[in-house]
């Protein structure tokens, strides 16, 4: 009977990843019993047909020969996202991986990270988006996480790379040989200080059911996920249900209207499903603890004149550009008293808002640079 470890390998070599009868059978019996029960069961199984034809020993030569470890869950590196998924379900895939591989660094805890997703044919503005997000996000120390396509993933881990911070790369096929073949010297330099991660063995080619699945560990592995470009039918959609159905936030980048990439994340955001951000500010506003970021944006949208107390505003702005006006008029314009007038205009004279003009009346400075107390 095999050890755990070697249990879970063999079990994803099976290929049936996130398949619901599986997974609940390994959750609720342990990995070694169930190989062992396949290993056991007739010909009419297409589990036990696949299982038999799996050497596991093999699997653990071919993990040794390409420098990639196998992880489990209870291991110290084992990322605890990829937890929550063992009640998750989207569409027919559900469970968490009964293991991962990686080449690489060692895996820093992701639960701050954040994922970023879309189309492979995006637009010079959506490659832009993700670059400028990642190489931010990274810069603060935060682990960007995407799945090594072309488009989008591309410039998240380029991004993320060009400061040298963290990424890492979710694949659908084995560790040693990432797909595309166009992006194997990315993944090279990835695996400099960051890690390619993969459910499937070494050796093994992707399939579209292995993409659905790679979708659900870039959802589970971080703290948020941004959609930068998808069209409607796309694997950022499918990252992003998953990230929806794991609690985790969900965030997209608006795009021109007339263009196909931007109809998931504006039917994302217009159904309140994801929140929109355009710069990696509003992405750490969004994964930080309330109230942790300050907001100096909103802070500095208010002028110098909006922050004025109420009556004293409505008396600087009923005096007109050019004119010399006495507290009588003001009274009248604003509807306040000529004494209530009286003390506005003083203070405002005092905080540089108004100048006293040369009949008696006030004024608005020729140059005013006013204070505001």
């Amino acid at each position: 009977m095999l050890d755990e470890r070697t249990a879970r390998m063999a079990l994803c070599a099976l290929g049936h990843l996130g398949a619901p009868k599986l997974t609940r059978l390994v959750e609720e019996e342990g990995p070694a019993d169930v190989w062992q029960a396949l290993l056991q069961r007739g010909e009419e199984s297409m589990w036990a047909r696949r299982a038999r034809a799996i050497d596991p020993a093999q699997i653990e030569r071919e993990t040794a020969r390409c420098g990639a470890r196998f992880l489990i869950p209870g291991d110290e590196e084992w990322p605890a996202g990829l937890d929550d998924l063992i009640t998750a379900e989207v569409g027919e895939q559900t469970g968490r991986p009964f293991g991962l591989w990686v080449r690489g660094a060692p895996l820093p805890d992701l639960t701050g990270g954040v994922a970023i997703v879309g189309a492979r044919a995006a637009t010079h503005y959506g490659q832009n988006v993700a670059l400028e997000l990642a190489a931010d996000l990274a810069a603060e120390g935060r682990s960007v996480v995407s799945g090594l396509a072309y488009g989008i993933d591309s410039a998240a881990h380029r991004g993320a790379l060009s400061v040298s911070g963290h990424t890492v790369a979710a694949v659908a096929g084995g560790v040693d040989r990432p797909y595309p073949v166009g992006n194997l010297a990315l993944a090279g330099m990835i695996l400099r200080d960051g890690a390619v991660i993969s459910e499937l063995p070494p050796g093994h080619q992707p399939t579209r059911p292995a993409f659905l699945a790679r979708n659900r560990l870039i959802a589970a592995l971080t703290g948020g996920l941004v959609v930068v470009e998808a069209a409607l039918r796309s694997g950022a959609r499918n990252s992003a249900a998953w990230a929806s159905e794991l609690g985790r936030v969900l965030m997209a980048v608006p795009g021109p209207i007339t263009a196909a990439t931007s109809q998931t994340p504006h039917l994302l955001i217009r159904d309140g499903q994801a929140v929109l951000v355009a710069e990696a500010r509003d992405v750490r506003e969004l994964l930080s603890p309330l109230g942790a970021v300050p907001d100096s944006r909103r802070r500095d949208d208010a002028t110098p004149l909006d922050r004025l107390p109420a009556e004293l505003r409505d008396v600087r702005e009923a005096i007109r550009a050019g004119e010399e006006v006495g507290a009588a008029v003001l009274a009248a314009r604003t509807g306040l008293a000529v004494t209530a007038c009286l003390s506005a205009l003083g203070e405002l004279g005092e905080l540089g808002w108004v100048e006293q003009g040369d009949e008696g009346g006030w004024r608005l400075p020729g140059r005013c640079v006013p204070q505001v107390s």
